[in-house]
């Protein structure tokens, strides 16, 4: 079933008392990510429900973060990009 980016939606649930938070995902490149993380960390990450178009997995609250966004300067900015062209050849 093809689906508009719209609907490939991701919701993350958890509260306080609780150790573990569940994840709903219908976007097919989240699934492929912790798909990945629950076939490298079975005893950590688990699916418990899925459907021909969602997927709904458990894992520790742990692995839920939040980042402050990168800030890079120019000259490391200039850095990566010589270093990408580089690999690209």
């Amino acid at each position: 079933m093809k689906m508009t980016r719209y609907e490939q939606e991701t919701i993350i649930n958890f509260n306080v008392e609780e150790k573990s938070a569940t994840l709903y995902t219908r976007d097919p490149a989240v699934i492929r990510r912790i798909d990945t993380l629950v076939n490298d960390y079975p005893d950590t990450f688990k699916c418990i429900g899925e459907t021909d178009i969602d997927k709904t997995y458990e894992m520790p609250k742990s692995a839920v973060t939040y980042r402050k966004p990168r800030r890079l300067l120019q000259d490391q900015r200039e850095a990566a990009r010589k270093r990408a062209r580089g690999l690209s050849h």
